[in-house]
């Protein structure tokens, strides 16, 4: 799935709203950049933790920067596995899901393939050509 910059940078304003589950000492990236980042990753195509942060680390400066990933040392710096995988198994699954749902109102007109769980459907055919939808 391709994402616009505008998706990309309105993706963490979604999150705004779930609760971070995480104490305040030591938090150095914000809760919605943390899921917006895992969001994008897992409509990508991405499984599981070490996918998803091996995702965000490929990113540009400009698409991380379009996340609102934190500035340090003048780039933009992505989670680390550790700490996406920590926030996606504390995180609360309903508030999340209102937040991802709420992006799927706004943004899932204009896709129709768009799924909100983040399941990829692969080998799907649209019945009126031979090949896969991509």
């Amino acid at each position: 799935m391709m994402l616009s910059a505008e998706q990309i940078r309105s993706l963490p304003s979604f999150f705004l709203d779930v609760p971070d589950p995480r104490r305040t000492h030591g938090r150095r990236h914000r809760l919605p950049n943390i899921l917006a980042l895992a969001t994008a990753a897992i409509l990508c195509g991405m499984n599981g933790y070490r996918a998803i942060a091996h995702w965000a680390q490929s990113l540009s400066q400009t698409a991380r920067q379009r996340f609102g990933c934190r500035l340090e040392n003048g780039r933009y710096v992505v989670p680390s596995e550790y700490v996406i995988r920590n926030v996606l198994i504390r995180v609360d699954p309903a508030a999340t899901d209102r937040a991802l749902q709420n992006w799927n109102q706004t943004y899932g007109k204009e896709d129709q393939s768009l799924i909100i769980d983040g399941k990829i459907m692969r080998n799907a055919f649209d019945g009126k050509a031979d090949k896969p939808i991509s």
